[in-house]
């Protein structure tokens, strides 16, 4: 998932970190170079709808404008939701 709008330096990585977690996910969310936030997330399918619903609003101080969202087949790569620098 591609998070657009003003989403760096509003505590969105942090945020997205308690949600994922709390939902059971794993994967990671890292701030990208043009100023968007990807985050790429594995686990059930409702949770990972939870997350982009979530995302779409983001945490108070974000202004999320767009998400673009790709759906792939599970790897099983992750073992915990963490940043990625």
């Amino acid at each position: 998932m591609i998070v657009f709008g003003d989403v760096q330096v509003v505590g969105f990585r942090f945020s997205c970190i308690e949600v994922a977690r709390g939902l059971g996910l794993t994967g990671w969310v890292r701030n990208n170079p043009d100023g968007t936030v990807q985050i790429v997330a594995e686990g059930e399918k409702e949770p990972l709808e939870n997350l982009v619903t979530w995302a779409k609003q983001g945490p108070p101080l974000a202004r999320v404008d767009e998400i673009k969202t790709e759906w792939q087949e599970v790897t099983g790569e992750f073992s915990k939701f963490e940043v990625k620098y």
